[in-house]
């Protein structure tokens, strides 16, 4: 009897070792992935921070600009007193210390790098040193917040149109190979090699400078409308310009790349099986097109996500427009290193995240991807 209750209780044994297994194997899994992401993290954001100021270049500007400044300060203070030239060089020695050590300057870079490195980890982004919110604040994560939501307009309403139109049109394209519409896409693809500010200035000059029905730039007029619908109607005007200089300049090339990719699922032996066997065009599309091609589409889409808080730097440029992207090339202008390293922490925060989440999303949609096989 006891020979049979034990190999009647095998099988529960042996789930509950392979479901023990599963779950160490996961587990090390992400545990593992989470310190090469870690690491990864703080490479990226130390290398930023090198970059942003130079190996430590734009501290000794920045001290020319601080004694530059103090020494016209100092002398317009004592131009009608009688002081001493030792006395005016003391005082301006003085206060060109108090201001290096205002902005950290008396610390050498070296050991400086690593305390902004520790704070950009902790998401403490600090103060800019020349920049200003709208508010007046000079904290990196109040300038950040109040051009946020501009950028996300822009990018959002171009990007997210561009992704699901291109990938829309491509898997129409990819059932009608050869056709007019088809080659007309090849055809106008090499248009996107132009970049979308290109066609931003162009569309400045037909459509506000000649034909004179959108706005020139920025994203609101002045004074701004004060009924909601207006002040509405009024933005979307401003945005059609440059959301629609983003689409174009890219709308071609993406129409074609997947469309190209969906040609090669769509060649594959078995969906010429399930032609052959009579199936409707829309299920071979979801089964056999679409399902297996859903990991790539799924990365796209998420790292696009994550793209669209970085805004675009030269369009919002020329459209004047106040987002994160104009935000960042200000802040390389003014040498404002805290914004740069901050702007950059937050997105490597967030790929950092997405890469993660993806393993375990590949793993739902695709029963063939295992986490942590090791494959």
């Amino acid at each position: 009897m006891t020979t049979e209750a034990q190999a009647s209780n095998l099988p529960e044994v042996r789930k509950k070792r392979a479901s023990n297994s599963t779950f160490s194997r996961v587990a090390r899994y992400m545990g593992m992935r989470v310190v090469l992401l870690v690491i990864t993290v703080i490479i990226g954001v130390y290398l930023t921070i090198l970059i942003a100021n130079m190996g430590g270049y734009v501290d000794q500007i920045m001290r020319n600009e601080i004694r530059e400044r103090v020494t016209q300060t100092v002398a317009q203070m004592t131009a009608n007193k009688p002081i001493s030239v030792e006395v005016r060089k003391q005082m301006a020695e003085e206060m060109i210390a108090l201001e290096e050590q205002r902005l950290g300057l008396d610390t050498p870079f070296a050991i400086r790098s690593f305390r902004y490195l520790g704070n950009a980890m902790q998401l403490k982004l600090g103060s800019a040193t020349r920049m200003v919110s709208d508010a007046g604040s000079r904290q990196v994560r109040l300038i950040i917040l109040e051009r946020l939501p501009a950028t996300l307009l822009l990018m959002g309403s171009s990007q997210l149109f561009l992704f699901f139109f291109s990938v829309f049109v491509a898997l129409k394209l990819s059932r009608a190979y050869g056709s007019f519409w088809d080659k007309l896409i090849i055809a106008l693809s090499p248009t996107s090699s132009a970049p979308p500010w290109f066609y931003g200035i162009f569309f400045i000059l037909i459509f506000a400078a000649i034909l004179k029905i959108l706005p020139f730039s920025g994203m609101i007029s002045a004074p701004p409308p004060e009924n909601t619908w207006q002040y509405i109607g009024n933005l979307l005007q401003h945005l059609i310009l440059p959301a629609g200089s983003l689409v174009i300049g890219a709308l071609f090339i993406s129409i074609y790349t997947w469309r190209t990719f969906f040609l090669i699922y769509s060649s594959e032996d078995y969906v010429d099986m399930a032609k052959a066997k009579g199936l409707p065009d829309q299920d071979i599309e979801n089964r056999y097109i679409l399902r297996p091609t859903l990991p790539t589409i799924i990365t796209n889409f998420a790292l696009l996500l994550i793209g669209l808080w970085t805004g675009a730097t030269i369009t919002e440029t020329v459209f004047l427009w106040p987002g994160i992207g104009r935000t960042i090339y200000q802040a390389i202008g003014l040498y404002d290193t805290p914004v740069i390293v901050g702007s950059t922490i937050i997105y490597a925060y967030l790929l950092a995240i997405t890469v993660f989440l993806l393993d375990f999303i590949y793993a739902l949609v695709d029963p063939r991807v295992k986490i942590g096989s090791g494959g």
